[in-house]
């Protein structure tokens, strides 16, 4: 098996275990390069290149500084790494962006050019919900064709109808879940809503919202803070959860609540989108 093949392999796996990484392949070479185009590296969420190999030093730092990037904003990015008086001719510094290519500078002596691809592979978002009412398992159904890996939280005895979840827990205990972009809604609607949204409040989450009134989460609010939960955690719960849509059945109530998520998830790309355009 060539190493090409193993790096192929390696992310089909990391894919599947929903992990952050970042693919970099050599597109492009000038001049003698220690890596040739086609090279392909993966880059963990922590930095580390995991597997395959991209050449020494003079490419790694720029591959390295723009994987992070890529990381954190969901966006590719290509980066070429050039001798200095190259740089000079197209009137470039290093660091310098120009019509999507990252610049950077190649103080090796081999003097080489390396165009390099740097591609985010991202775990699909996270929906935590934790219910099994009506309005949950329309919210289940509808994220699933969205795209996200959802989870769903409820007793068995709770649970009329099979869940459409990628996951399914018996009761409200979440354990371990993945790094992903993660939101969670509470959507119990009478049946443990205690015990729901305290393991919901102990979630880290981009977005956490409650099924329900304002006056129900103000009852439930007080009685959690009563017990020692944080109040600027259950502050920090939508509720009534989704848009202001006038939606009355479940699957509205559901439509309106990854609508409000859809806005949250893309709030970062938007205003990344915003600046792009006005340079």
């Amino acid at each position: 098996m060539t190493a090409h093949v193993e790096v192929l392999d390696l992310v089909a796996q990391m894919k599947a275990a929903e992990r952050a990484f970042v693919l970099a392949t050599v597109v492009r070479t000038v001049s003698v390069t220690a890596a040739k185009a086609g090279a392909k590296a993966i880059i963990a969420a922590d930095g580390t290149i995991v597997a395959g190999w991209i050449g020494g030093g003079c490419a790694k730092g720029a591959v390295l500084k723009a994987a992070r990037e890529a990381l954190a904003d969901g966006e590719p990015r290509m980066v070429s790494v050039q001798p200095e008086n190259l740089l000079a001719e197209l009137g470039v510094s290093a660091g310098e962006s120009r019509d999507g290519i990252r610049f950077a500078s190649n103080m090796c002596p081999s003097k080489g050019t390396m165009d390099i691809f740097v591609e985010p592979v991202l775990p699909h978002p996270s929906l935590v919900i934790l219910g099994a009412s009506p309005v949950a398992l329309s919210l289940a159904a509808q994220a699933r064709v969205l795209g996200y890996h959802v989870t769903l939280a409820a007793p068995a005895a709770d649970r009329t109808a099979q869940p459409d979840a990628d996951a399914i827990i018996d009761g409200y205990q979440l354990g371990e879940l993945s790094d992903a972009k993660r939101f969670v809604v509470v959507s119990t609607q009478g049946k443990g809503d205690e015990v729901a949204l305290r393991a919901a409040v102990a979630t880290k989450a981009d977005y956490h919202a409650f099924v329900g009134s304002r006056r129900k989460m103000a009852s439930l609010r007080a009685k959690l803070i009563a017990e020692g939960a944080s109040s600027a955690a259950i502050d920090d719960f939508k509720a009534p959860a989704g848009l202001d849509l006038g939606a009355i059945t479940p699957e509205e109530i559901a439509m309106s609540i990854l609508a409000e998520i859809t806005r949250e998830r893309r709030r970062g790309q938007r205003a990344a989108n915003q600046a792009a355009s006005r340079e």
